[in-house]
């Protein structure tokens, strides 16, 4: 099929050629031979009377025309794939569709749990791949690479439909046998003390608490810093060290670790999670399934005890 003398065909091609910057890549990504991938970029070049990938050292590189075309047809793509490939009922007991969300480990240890155990008895027969977060999540949704998000709703896109999960609090996490566990965790001891905390990879953009103490206008002494959230409490362990950690995720830990849970000393909102979808994805029968399954799970781990336990 053609469109203003393009074969349209060429699009899932270039699509793949622009996403992988890579010949071989792309060819193995649409299930191409290399040759058959050649043969299209050079049809492609002929088109746009551009080069559109350039060779830069080592590398390939997108010229300026097609880090504009890159964008737009990817969302032609992912317009197609969701009003027309998209399948108009949906059967989780029969289905053996893949979805892709991005999620952090502590949605992983917190969320999922739930969600798979209910996706479970309903017989569901679907697969779930759990990608690492990372800068710029919605990207993931736009390129068609995540079918949902799960993220703090601070940092949603205000360009795709987002539906809270639910909320949690945060906790100061100490080692037992710290002198922290013996007293209140008063705003002094929490200034003054060391800390242990979470940096998100590939981004300068701080975890929620420690955006939020930093518009507190507080400076922790940082001594140690990690990019999983599960882990801190852990690190905390027989030293003085303090972490602040997100309540459900404590209280599951505290189950395994000599780890006391005390108050956070400021007046910390509660943490917000969420997920989001791409726009065009609102009425596709297997991501209402989806984002209600994720509802349910939601709904399953607020109703567990708080998470603040203070001095025990």
């Amino acid at each position: 099929m053609r469109f203003n003398k393009l074969d349209l065909n060429l699009l899932v091609a270039l699509d793949a050629v622009l996403s992988e910057r890579s010949i071989t890549r792309a060819a193995q990504r649409v299930h191409l031979s290399q040759s058959a991938m050649s043969n299209a970029l050079g049809r492609l070049r002929e088109y746009f009377e551009d080069e559109l990938l350039v060779q830069v050292g080592r590398q390939l590189e997108l010229t300026p025309r097609a880090e504009v075309l890159r964008e737009a047809v990817r969302d032609v793509l992912v317009r197609i794939d969701t009003s027309i490939a998209a399948q108009p009922q949906f059967d989780c007991a029969s289905s053996d569709r893949e979805f892709r969300l991005c999620v952090s480990d502590y949605t992983m240890e917190v969320l999922l749990p739930q969600a798979l155990a209910i996706a479970a008895r309903q017989r569901s027969t679907v697969r779930f791949r759990l990608l690492p977060q990372v800068s710029y999540p919605a990207r993931a949704l736009e390129r068609g690479e995540a079918d949902l998000l799960v993220i703090p709703k601070a940092y949603c896109s205000p360009d795709h439909p987002t539906e809270t999960l639910f909320n949690d609090e945060f906790s100061c996490v100490v080692w037992s046998g710290s002198s922290h566990a013996r007293h209140e965790m008063t705003f002094e001891r929490y200034s003054n003390a060391g800390h242990v905390v979470m940096q998100p990879v590939d981004t300068d953009k701080p975890a929620f608490e420690s955006w939020f103490v930093q518009r507190y206008g507080l400076s922790r002494r940082i001594e140690v810093t990690t990019y999983s959230f599960a882990a801190l409490p852990f690190l905390v362990l027989g030293t003085e060290l303090v972490s602040t950690v997100h309540g459900l995720l404590a209280r599951r830990m505290k189950a395994g670790l000599p780890i006391t849970l005390l108050p956070v000393p400021l007046p910390m909102p509660p943490f917000e999670q969420a997920m989001q979808w791409h726009k065009y994805r609102s009425l596709d029968p297997g991501l209402v399934w989806l984002r209600t399954l994720m509802q349910e799970a939601a709904r399953a781990v607020t109703q567990e005890p708080s998470a603040v336990d203070v001095g025990g």
